[in-house]
């Protein structure tokens, strides 16, 4: 069961069975598991194959993999086992959600498709991740997140910014996918509570990241006929980059009417105040590349130190440039804890990022890495009320496992 030691999230008392693997279905669990939920991370004898990414201490599991599955219990099951599929059902009835980013076909041959589940717990809700929503030509297809970030458009909106194709450096077809399955998944939970009616719930990658993508890019194409491309042009010119001061680069955004007059103060240059080209949102908008060389010229005079007393003291947005080391040592993260530290009995202390977000009154998170492989397979089985010969007769059988060193106390 979920750590006793930790004080109730708000998602606690929902059971979720997690069958999905690598990055996109496992942020999505790990976001419900730190609110809470007890999330049981299923997986094949051979493990999950984002286990293998280094770097690795004495569990020979890669810290990103412990991270994701922060505060999750895990069982070793082989569904293509007929012991090991009765035991995941057994397992179902005992849920309120499955999670899977398995396609349609391997879902309906493993005999795990909604239908199938609905058999063992009528109120049961099935999230199902999928590259592509069902029906259309690319459905079933194959889907990672660099497929996702080309087909959604994003890359070639990056073409736009630096004149080649190129991925954003971070997985954040996976990312946006994943947080769209927790808003999806909490949805349909209301929905049951209210009405006690489970339903099954898809989560396509290209429509979600399309969705994410045109959010602000819709522009032109949001009338009918089109009065223009479909594209937000201050995010993707050229000149939107951090901007050079006389010992370095800061990132400021000089965005709207007031944090301009104030700017425009600061830079002892009034009369761009009343400038034509630059007096209104819009006006900056239409003439965003001389807007951006007109900020940058004066950026250029002063110091970042002089620069970050002079914008902050005036409300307009500035920061300097972190490097992803520079997380770690960064004043504001440690004044607000953003880093956990965690005892792990088999790879020593860990460091993982809290949750974002804060409870009041139900503050839930996590007090242990990721499980090693089949960790609870045992104990899990047992609340599950199989009896402990039939639990012998899976382990020998293969249809279940446990790890080889003692599981953690």
């Amino acid at each position: 069961m979920k750590n006793s030691s930790l004080k109730p999230g708000p998602l606690d008392g929902i059971r979720i069975l997690d069958l999905t693997s690598v990055m996109m279905g496992p942020y999505c669990t790990q976001v419900l598991a730190d609110m809470g939920a007890d999330v049981i991370k299923i997986e094949a004898p051979a493990g999950d194959t984002s286990r293998g990414v280094p770097p690795f201490r004495d569990s020979g599991t890669g810290s990103q993999f412990r991270s994701m599955h922060r505060g999750k219990r895990g069982i070793v099951i082989d569904l293509q086992k007929p012991d090991g599929l009765t035991a995941f059902m057994d397992l179902v009835g005992t849920a309120d959600v499955v999670v899977h980013s398995m396609r349609p076909q391997a879902v309906a041959k493993l005999g795990i498709a909604y239908a199938d589940l609905v058999a063992a717990n009528p109120s049961i809700i099935c999230c199902n991740f999928l590259g592509f929503g069902r029906g259309g030509p690319y459905a079933g297809g194959a889907a990672y997140d660099d497929i996702i970030q080309a087909c959604s458009g994003l890359v070639m909106l990056q073409d736009e910014l630096l004149g080649e194709p190129n991925y954003i450096p971070t997985v954040l077809a996976d990312k946006v996918t994943g947080l769209t399955g927790v808003y999806a998944i909490l949805a349909a939970l209301l929905h049951r509570d209210r009405t006690g009616e489970g339903q099954d719930v898809d989560v396509p990658m290209f429509e979600t990241l399309t969705s994410f993508v045109l959010i602000e890019h819709l522009a032109g194409q949001g009338f009918e006929p089109p009065i223009g491309r479909p594209v937000y042009p201050r995010v993707v010119t050229p000149s939107r980059k951090p901007f050079r001061t006389a010992d370095g680069y800061l990132a400021v955004l000089v965005y709207n009417d007031k944090q301009w007059r104030r700017f425009a103060e600061l830079a002892g240059r009034p009369e761009l105040i009343d400038d034509p080209r630059y007096a209104t949102l819009t006006a900056r908008s239409n003439n965003v590349l001389e807007w951006n060389g007109t900020v940058a010229e004066i950026l250029a005079t002063r110091t970042n130190q002089e620069w970050m007393q002079l914008l902050w003291a005036a409300d307009i947005p500035a920061m300097r440039l972190n490097r992803t080391d520079d997380l770690f040592t960064d004043p504001h993260l440690a004044e607000v804890n953003f880093f956990q530290l965690v005892d792990d009995p088999v790879d020593g202390t860990m460091r993982f990022p809290k949750p974002p977000v804060q409870f009041s009154r139900t503050p839930g998170g996590f007090d242990r890495a990721g499980p090693l492989l089949g960790e609870h397979t045992v104990e899990i089985l047992r609340e599950a009320g199989i009896d402990e010969s039939r639990i012998t007769a899976m382990l020998a059988n293969g249809s279940i496992a446990q790890p080889e060193r003692p599981p953690r106390a």
